[in-house]
């Protein structure tokens, strides 16, 4: 029989991984406790990391802090996915919040960044984003409307461990009209050698990185446009406009060439060249407002793209212990503090308690096995994308749909969508292939939301169908391709 997950394969290099615990005497908020937070975080690409029991209390804890703080208080909303895992919604009603459920895209299987907006209230104070699957479900358009609504993004990454948001397109981080780039590519450079004088006179200020503190490019090149100056660090374009853009026509295509910019995750702030000559002060001063990365970011890991994110370290996960532990990242300092307090009975200084808190915390045993295995997480990550890569590539089946998303993932489950779900199930089972169905009922189905606020007042569609047809193959680092195309070969003759 081919296991759906061979945790004794991939476990068993790092079963002496905590005998150095085990022979300190000292298992609880200890030197491997520590070690591991450091090196998380490190690697996730935040300031801080807090480890706490599971990724639930992890969510959990996120709540209740920003409720320490002020930030969210009873009966306040968050948006969430339909389609998740209900401990992401636990989160949620344990902190006497209301989740506002949003549908997925079929095509994505994430949050449909389309929809978010309408959901949106005045008692909205976040958006949790579930990387589910182990497949990123940022968008640049989900880090806009957190910006303009003030809004907190809460990220949900107990299934992608090591993902990274989609990185730019080929040459940079914009992209230029084929046909138009070499001609794009002489005007723009020309424009460099005949500045006008407020084009001299700003980029004086933002060449100069100690001035701003980011690195701005002059004629940048994106899509059909040459952006006057951006910074690709913050995404921020600075546009400079003399008097012809007063005229109707002219403000109406600027309107279009700024939607367009916004597309590639810009954002654009234009000055008058009066602006610029005469008022530099205050220019310089809303420049330095934005210059400050968005949420988000090309590369970066999911676990460092918003405020605050969850973290499972469930066996089953792609960084699994050998029991059950958590973690939060972020890089509020504030928030980190009143997480670590809140975890450990809501205390900071032994018998001293700020907070009525809980009792969460990793153990050090796990956090030698979790340091281990982060070593070699993204070679792992690695065995699951080609595995992954073989059945899309592979599998050709009218009643076998594989989403075909270029979303990134790291394939902590290797989703396919079948009307005939349960019976190809039975068939693969008969044939010694293990599978699992990630998940069979969706949390607004569940009998314990029945009669609450996680509820939903009208069918979502797309979840349910996501639920009744869902099937998760093998996909993990212990198997060969002989295995998966084994996998392949049955699912073709279904």
């Amino acid at each position: 029989m081919m296991k759906y997950l061979d945790l004794k394969a991939i476990n068993a290099p790092y079963e002496h991984a905590a005998d150095e615990v085990l022979q300190s005497g000292w298992y609880l908020k200890g030197e491997a406790t520590r070690r591991f937070e450091e090196h998380y975080a490190e690697y996730i690409g935040t300031k801080y990391c807090i480890g706490c029991g599971n990724g639930l209390d992890a969510l959990t804890l996120i709540f209740r802090a920003y409720k320490e703080m002020g930030v969210m208080q009873e009966g306040d909303e968050v948006i969430v996915p339909a389609n998740t895992y209900i401990a992401s919604i636990l989160a949620i009603t344990e902190n006497n919040l209301k989740p506002v459920l949003v549908e997925p895209d079929i095509n994505t299987l994430q949050i449909d960044d389309n929809l978010i907006e309408q959901a949106i209230t005045k008692r909205t104070r976040a958006i949790m984003i579930v990387h589910l699957y182990g497949r990123c479900a940022y968008t640049d358009r989900i880090g806009d409307i957190c910006h303009r609504h003030g809004l907190k993004l809460i990220e949900d990454n107990a299934q992608a461990h090591g993902c990274r948001a989609p990185q730019p397109p080929k040459g940079g981080v914009h992209s230029a009209d084929p046909l138009l780039y070499p001609s794009l590519k002489d005007f723009a450079k020309k424009n460099r050698y005949n500045p006008t004088e407020a084009e001299s006179v700003l980029w004086q200020i933002l060449g100069d990185k100690k001035e701003i503190g980011f690195k701005f490019r002059r004629q940048h090149i994106i899509d059909q446009y040459i952006a006057d100056f951006a910074c690709l660090e913050s995404r921020l374009v600075v546009e400079i406009d003399g008097k012809y853009h007063n005229i109707k026509e002219q403000a109406e295509e600027d309107a279009i060439r700024t939607r367009i910019i916004e597309k590639y995750g810009y954002r654009v702030i234009r000055f008058t060249n009066e602006e610029v000559l005469f008022d530099t002060e205050n220019m310089i001063k809303k420049i330095k407002a934005l210059c400050t990365p968005p949420l988000g970011g090309w590369g970066a890991r999911t676990g460092s793209l918003g405020d605050a994110a969850g973290h499972s370290f469930y066996p089953t996960k792609n960084l699994g212990a050998f029991g059950d532990a958590g973690a939060v990242t972020t890089d509020d300092a504030e928030l980190a503090e009143i997480i670590s307090a809140l975890g450990n009975y809501g205390s900071q200084k032994k018998y001293v308690f700020d907070y009525q808190g809980r009792n969460s915390r990793m153990d050090d045993i796990q956090a030698a096995i979790l340091d281990a295995k982060l070593k070699d997480l993204d070679t792992a990550n690695q065995r699951r994308k080609e595995i992954a890569a073989i059945y899309r590539e592979k599998v050709k089946h009218p009643d076998i749909l594989i989403p075909q998303s270029d979303r990134a993932s790291v394939w902590h489950i290797f989703p396919i969508l079948s009307p005939r779900r349960d019976a190809l199930r039975q068939y693969l089972e008969e044939h010694g292939v293990e599978t699992e169905i990630h998940y069979p009922i969706p949390p607004h189905q569940q009998q314990c939301f029945t009669d609450s606020t996680a509820a939903a007042n009208s069918p979502l569609k797309i979840t349910e169908r996501i639920h009744q047809q869902e099937l998760s193959l093998p996909c993990h680092p212990a198997m060969t391709n002989e295995d998966a195309a084994t996998v392949v070969n049955l699912l073709q003759s279904f």
